[in-house]
């Protein structure tokens, strides 16, 4: 069988598909010429970079027998066609968990301690710009102690949420599908493993407690962002946002008109509402922390989601 890896896929991920009997192209076929050549492909690979829609699907229609999102979303592959033409759509929840809720933490130290734009105001630097600078920037504050507030929370939100109270915060919930959970501890050095069991609240008391919001839920075209001018309205003065779910999720112009306002005192984004187009009023506001969607983004993310994948295939083709 023939596998288009069109966004590419980490070495042992094709060693363990070539091994296992199967013909891996990594050739980048563009998204505009991609319907004319799908036929020559039994199983598609994706990331986020290929939209799959329904001209590729229905030009695929009996040859192409899967799509694999290389990733957890599959937002950006159109599910009703896919069902429609016969073609099984899957994903890979497991293996880029940690490293998403990692990127929330980095993005949430540096806004507490304003690392980035110390960066910035560092060069160039001068014994008067270093004491103005050492004043203004002692200003931060310390994670501990603080509430963070999970706005979904499936197994990205979850090891946010494990970072989060080995470093001494508070965590509250919001999940329409996940009343309670109980956390398991296994990184932690102690005898027997520790768990701790959350429970869902309502959006708006997650809201209204929380003094660092993070998104982890999905964003289909049509529906209303999560973070949006009510709900700006709702939150806690002087709360920080961080999106590194999907962009749409937050409402960029509200939420830039609460950051002006003081209604939100730091954000941080790693996705955007016109990925990879970046509004130049998110680029140049120095309360906004921004990466350019690297939260699956490290080597091994992307080995484990290169083996998930091929498990995925071997399981379903391999006999």
């Amino acid at each position: 069988m023939r596998i288009l890896a069109n966004d590419g896929i980490a070495a042992d991920g094709k060693s363990l598909l070539t091994e296992s009997g199967f013909e891996v192209i990594t050739d980048k076929i563009n998204q505009d010429d991609l319907a004319g050549r799908i036929k020559e492909f039994d199983i598609l690979i994706v990331r986020s970079a290929t939209k799959v829609n329904r001209a590729i699907l229905e030009a695929g229609q009996g040859t192409l027998k899967l799509v694999v999102r290389a990733g957890v979303g599959v937002d950006n592959i159109d599910l009703a066609s896919a069902k429609e033409f016969g073609i099984d759509v899957s994903n890979t929840p497991l293996s880029s968990s940690l490293s998403v809720a990692e990127l929330v933490f980095a993005h949430l130290f540096s806004l507490v301690r304003f690392i980035g734009q110390s960066n910035i105001n560092m060069t160039d630097l001068d014994v008067p710009k270093f004491n103005e600078l050492k004043k203004k920037y002692s200003e931060g504050i310390e994670l501990r102690g603080k509430t963070l507030g999970l706005i979904g929370f499936g197994r990205i939100g979850q090891e946010t949420a494990k970072i989060g109270i080995s470093l001494g915060m508070k965590v509250v919930y919001h999940d329409p599908f996940v009343e309670n959970i109980k956390l398991r501890f296994e990184h932690l050095p102690f005898n027997p493993t520790p768990s701790i069991e959350l429970n869902s609240s309502a959006i708006n008391e997650v809201f209204k407690e929380a003094d660092f919001i993070t998104l982890h839920v999905p964003f289909n075209k049509g529906m209303t962002p999560t973070i949006n001018r009510e709900s700006l309205q709702v939150v806690k003065k002087g709360v920080g946002i961080v999106n590194c779910a999907r962009g749409g999720v937050v409402d960029e112009l509200a939420l830039l008109d609460a950051i002006s306002s003081g209604q939100v005192a730091y954000a941080a984004l790693d996705v955007f509402e016109y990925e990879p187009e970046v509004r130049k009023e998110l680029q140049n506001n120095p309360k906004i922390s921004l990466t350019p969607h690297i939260g699956a983004s490290t080597k091994e993310a992307q080995d484990r989601i290169s083996l998930e994948v091929a498990m995925v295939i071997k399981n379903k083709f391999s006999k």
